[in-house]
């Protein structure tokens, strides 16, 4: 009998939104069957287990982030301003599964830091087509930098004003970098 794909993707959801909101130890399989409002057992049978959860949740975050790489190579603006600009919290499915990966990988889940790696690096050479290997890494950093402040709307960048006002700022550093 074919898997339900609604049951199973309101599944991967209500683990995704529990990571986010209280981390990975109180993700259990109790608490994400109660959020997808689906039984222990319809759990189980999509999921036989937490790591065959976390494993499809992280093919979810390489297929979002596969795509903003191909995205941020086609981008007119190229690679480096693309990445800047796309680095702020706007509570898209890549930035949820960003920041649910981010809870596993706060409890030292090697395949998730494995994958951050792999994605981290593919935006990484993308950059470096666009802006050459010295320069890519000082992007990314700022990229990293705008979106861990934009993320816990701390620091510097607290309103969505004043994030825009950074994400202009750093674009005009990049050109003067580049110039």
């Amino acid at each position: 009998m074919p898997r339900k794909p609604v049951a199973r993707g309101a599944v991967l959801d209500a683990f995704e939104s529990l990571l986010i909101e209280v981390g990975e130890r109180a993700a259990t399989l109790d608490a994400v069957a109660a959020r997808a409002g689906v039984s222990k057992g319809g759990l189980l049978y999509h999921f036989p287990n937490k790591e065959a959860l976390i494993g499809v949740l992280l093919d979810r975050l390489e297929e979002f982030a596969e795509a903003d790489a191909q995205a941020m190579a086609a981008a007119p603006e190229g690679a480096a301003a693309y990445f800047i600009k796309s680095s702020v919290w706007a509570d898209t499915p890549l930035d949820r599964a960003i920041v649910a990966a981010t809870r596993l990988a706060e409890v030292a889940h090697e395949e998730t830091r494995r994958r951050f790696a792999h994605i981290q690096q593919r935006w990484l050479d993308e950059i470096a087509r666009d802006v050459g290997p010295g320069l890519a890494k000082a992007v990314l950093y700022m990229g990293d930098g705008l979106y861990f402040n934009a993320m816990l709307s701390v620091g510097p960048a607290a309103t969505p004003s004043e994030t825009a006002a950074d994400v202009e700022s750093l674009l005009a550093a990049l050109d003067r970098l580049r110039g």
